[in-house]
């Protein structure tokens, strides 16, 4: 059954601005999807315009059926749908306890439950929980974004480049935790410039171009296609 479904997304930064020319985008409730493409395609902008960040100029986006495009992101929040930037994505001088109290904020009364969850699931987190962010690896302060994330028990978590500026050994422990989360059964919608590990995590994947879709199909097949892997993955 499919949880997301955005279909003819246009959308871009300013008036004249069309980033995105009419994507569409589909996951399921058990599934990893991902969204790979070269720089300047849209992948970003898109998850900013699912997540409520960037009201979309055309197009619709439901989840769980329910039409959420153009909802504050805070309702979005509510309904289900976590959200990872890239960047500035924890606050540094809060403590990793802070940071996951902050992430709980829209249901207060279930924070302190939610938190130890989280932090069983990020033992190395649970380690520094009074640290300050800014104190964190680069690998520990994204598994912080993402534990922040689960504060809301999504249904689907959107991941924008979680591996980007990361050690290779950081990346992997990542991305094992991001197959985790998903056997708990949220599904993943991840844009990721290091597409060989992400289409080897995800069931689906898009490839977008010039803010269009390209692509679509089977991660494994698309892995395998030998024009995307000359072009996108370096072989």
């Amino acid at each position: 059954m499919s949880l997301l479904v955005a279909s003819n997304v246009v959308a871009g930064y300013g008036a004249q601005d069309e980033i995105l020319k009419g994507v569409d985008l589909v996951v399921a409730e058990d599934e990893v999807v991902c969204i790979i493409g070269p720089n300047g395609a849209g992948k970003s902008t898109l998850l900013k315009a699912i997540a409520g960040l960037l009201r979309p100029k055309l197009g619709s986006v439901t989840l769980g059926g329910r039409p959420i495009a153009g909802l504050p992101a805070r309702e979005i929040s509510r309904l289900g749908l976590a959200y990872v930037p890239q960047e500035f994505n924890v606050f540094p001088t809060l403590s990793v306890r802070e940071n996951l109290e902050i992430g709980g904020y829209i249901d207060r009364k279930a924070a302190a439950r939610r938190i130890e969850g989280v932090l069983a699931r990020f033992p190395v987190l649970a380690g520094k929980q009074r640290h300050a962010a800014r104190t964190l690896s680069g690998g520990e302060r994204q598994m912080l974004a993402v534990a922040m994330a689960l504060m809301v028990e999504p249904t689907l978590l959107l991941l924008d480049e979680p591996s980007a500026g990361l050690s290779p050994l950081a990346a992997e422990r990542l991305f094992d935790a991001i197959v985790e989360i998903h056997k708990a059964g949220i599904a993943i919608a991840i844009v990721e410039q290091n597409a060989n590990e992400a289409l080897a995590i995800s069931d689906r994947a898009y490839l977008l171009v010039d803010g269009k879709n390209s692509r679509t199909g089977a991660a494994k097949a698309l892995a395998a296609d030998p024009q995307i892997r000359r072009l996108f993955l370096g072989a």
